[in-house]
């Protein structure tokens, strides 16, 4: 199985280098030249973005002229050749083993069409990472189990294939609720599944400026009216660079 790493980035010069050394270094530890490739969607980026994907040799970068994050992945589907397509955001971390076990995660299970996990905020600590813990562990997870469907934007694997079945990304999607929308219609092709040991490691930028609360409320609403009404509770979101 081929896998493709797909990275949207808009104005993201400040993280992607961190990010696509962490993932080179994780792709080429588990898997030779031929089985991965990297694909940076420069998304209407206006600073060093494609500059400094560019400069990495084993990255490809493809360019998205219309802003929007479902637009970003839309294109990393349509430009990727790999079966299963794992996406990853800018300012991630990829930990070790990381591609292995979404890998085994394939190998294991012939119905798996999904397959994804939690983040774990690399400047976070003291209480509010426990916190961060607490919400996977008490919310997510059970959550999960009820409805069969869960992913995280930046931290998920899909099938090719499957994607394509559905008719790919919902670009009517600005930003909230995109991750669920995709794995509730990818649960309708296979197995969805949700491990709380498929850990990204990323930047807490957003907790930080918006808030931890409200961060957290906003993502549980649109999470339920995903899952209810079938479309995103909240239309606008900023941008935190």
């Amino acid at each position: 199985m081929k896998l493709s790493l797909i990275i949207p980035a808009y104005n993201e010069e400040l993280y992607l280098a961190t990010c696509l050394q962490y993932a080179i270094k994780e792709l080429t530890a588990h898997a030779k030249p031929g089985e991965f490739e990297i694909i940076v969607v420069n998304n209407a980026s206006t600073d060093r973005t494609s500059a400094i994907a560019s400069g990495f040799e084993n990255v490809r970068v493809v360019y998205e002229p219309i802003k929007g994050l479902t637009r970003a992945r839309q294109k990393g589907l349509e430009s990727a050749s790999g079966d299963i397509l794992a996406f990853i955001d800018a300012d991630t971390r990829m930990p070790a083993g990381w591609p292995g076990k979404v890998l085994d995660a394939y190998a294991k299970r012939k119905d798996l069409v999904c397959v994804s996990g939690p983040y774990r905020y690399f400047d976070l600590s003291g209480i509010k990472s426990f916190l961060v813990k607490l919400y996977w562990l008490a919310l997510a997870k059970p959550t999960y189990w009820l409805t069969r469907y869960m992913a995280v934007g930046g931290n998920f694997a899909a099938s090719k294939q499957a994607l394509l079945r559905i008719g790919g990304f919902d670009t009517s999607i600005a930003f909230y609720g995109e991750d669920t929308n995709i794995a509730r219609r990818l649960a309708g092709e296979g197995r969805v599944q949700f491990d709380l040991g498929l850990v990204m490691d990323t930047s807490a930028r957003r907790l930080k400026e918006e808030g931890f609360i409200p961060t957290a409320v906003c993502y549980v609403l649109n999470f339920m009216s995903e899952a209810i009404r079938k479309k995103p509770a909240t239309s606008e979101y900023r941008d935190i660079r």
